[in-house]
């Protein structure tokens, strides 16, 4: 399968629900990883600070790095990440949240093509 017509290049899409039962712990830990990073130049920093101490989504956002997913995978180096977080209203028992609706549809078009 690894002829030139093959991109050596593959999208991995990752949804994650997270519940947050810690603001202030999620805080403090974007604010540690913050003070933390060197190359923040003095504006930013009092930016990023302000930002993640009002929004918890942001905090997490700060702490999750894509390149922590995959850096420890054989053979695979990250060419490109981009991510987002945001509050949402969460009901596991309600259908709208059925991850697997979005893996069987993908199955169905692996299987066709």
């Amino acid at each position: 399968m690894s002829t030139p017509e093959t991109s050596r290049y593959v999208r991995l899409r990752v949804e994650l629900v997270v519940e947050v039962d810690d603001e202030g712990a999620l805080t403090k830990a974007a604010l540690g990883r913050i003070a933390e990073d060197s190359e923040i130049p003095g504006d930013e920093r009092a930016h990023a600070e302000s930002t993640v101490t009002e929004d918890t989504a942001e905090a997490l956002a700060y702490l999750v790095d894509p390149f922590d997913l995959v850096s420890g995978v054989a053979g695979v180096e990250l060419a490109q990440a981009s991510w987002s977080t945001e509050q949402i209203d969460y009901d596991p028992d309600s259908p709208d949240w059925d991850l697997d609706e979005d893996d069987e549809a993908g199955d169905e078009e692996e299987v066709v093509g």
